[in-house]
């Protein structure tokens, strides 16, 4: 099923995700456009693959990721990597993955509306050095922050929405599925079994290689 999202302006890529997101790095690193800054241990930018035809956005950091400096090391992530290798899916190869909010929030509340706008210039950089083809939307926050929706999260998971030449596909938060342990058809588990499952047959029927760019072809002689 593909759900309709209202179009905003394309973000242009560069020429070099690697070299887009390394000065994306140092410049976010130094970042202090919202309170969060004061706060935190270090900006947590991203883990994964920059050539990556995948990208994965979740929330914000928690405190172990505030720690290290990398999104999804928590429990919430190492369920995410187990459910994407089920897929057929290597979270270090073949996606990115990144936050709405690059720094945690005060006891891991929910970042506000604030928050999310003055990170906002840095989430777009990233969407536009990757520069994925496909998008995932990791819970309701992400889901807002993204495309401005704020219906239930519920209702548009698994449906595929076209969105500035990318397909986008809600899904829940890893940390919502620690909650419902129950692996039974229809709960949240299995429906993220089946959503990523799709997924994995959307970057197949696209012709991409464990979901990277293809190499560059060679220069003729």
């Amino acid at each position: 099923m593909v759900a309709k999202v209202h179009p905003s302006v394309p973000f242009a890529a560069p020429s070099s995700p690697v070299t887009g997101l390394a000065s994306l790095s140092e410049r976010c690193g130094a970042c202090e456009r919202c309170g969060l800054a004061a706060g935190r241990q270090q900006v947590v930018i991203s883990r994964g693959e920059a050539t990556a035809r995948l990208m994965l956005i979740g929330e914000a950091p928690g405190a172990q990721e505030d720690g290290c400096g990398q999104p999804f090391v928590g429990r919430a992530g190492q369920l995410l990597d187990q459910l994407l290798a089920e897929a057929g899916l290597d979270s270090a190869r073949d996606a990115y993955l990144c936050n709405v909010i690059k720094c945690r929030p005060p006891a891991n509340r929910r970042p506000s509306g604030a928050e999310i706008a003055a990170c906002r210039p840095w989430l777009e950089e990233q969407i536009a050095a990757v520069d994925p083809p496909l998008i995932l939307l990791l819970g309701a926050t992400a889901l807002a922050g993204v495309l401005g929706v704020k219906q239930g999260l519920s209702r548009l998971r698994g449906q595929w929405m076209p969105w500035q030449g990318r397909w986008l596909m809600p899904l829940f938060h890893p940390s919502y599925l620690l909650r419902f342990p129950n692996e039974a058809e229809g709960s949240p588990r299995w429906l993220t079994r089946a959503d990523l499952a799709a997924v994995h047959q959307r970057l197949n029927s696209m012709g991409l290689v464990h979901g990277r760019r293809p190499p560059p072809l060679a220069p003729v002689p």
